[in-house]
C-alpha cells in the first residue's frame, strides 16, 4: 500500500485522492462496526417500541457536535451528518428487531 502523506505536505491531486480512498475504506470498516452494535442492540431491545429513542437521538447528535468541535469541524455538518446516521440506524435496527420477532 502507498504512504499516505499528510494533509498539509499533500502536493498534488492523486496525494489527495489516495489520502481520501483510504480514511474512506477506514469510515466505512467503522459504519460496518457500528451497524453490528445496533443490530446487537436489536437482540436485545424485550420491545419493538424501545427501539425510537428520541433521548438518545439526541445525545448521539450532541455527542458528535462535541467531538466535531474538539476536531475543528462545523458542528452544523457533523449534526446532519448524524442525524441520517442515526435515523438509518433506526431503520436498520427496526429491521434486524422485526425479523428476530418474526
Amino acid at each position: 500500500m502507498t504512504d499516505i502523506v499528510a494533509p498539509d505536505a499533500c502536493t498534488t491531486m492523486p496525494e489527495i485522492r489516495t489520502a481520501i480512498d483510504a480514511l474512506d475504506r477506514e469510515i466505512v470498516a467503522l459504519l460496518a462496526r457500528r451497524m453490528r452494535y445496533i443490530e446487537a442492540a436489536a437482540r436485545v431491545k424485550s420491545a419493538r417500541e424501545a427501539v425510537r429513542d428520541e433521548d438518545r437521538k439526541a445525545d448521539v447528535i450532541a455527542k458528535a457536535c462535541a467531538a466535531a468541535e474538539a476536531h475543528d469541524l462545523s458542528r452544523e455538518h457533523v449534526a446532519a451528518i448524524y442525524e441520517l446516521l442515526v435515523e438509518r440506524s433506526i431503520a436498520h435496527e427496526f429491521r434486524v428487531f422485526d425479523s428476530i420477532e418474526a
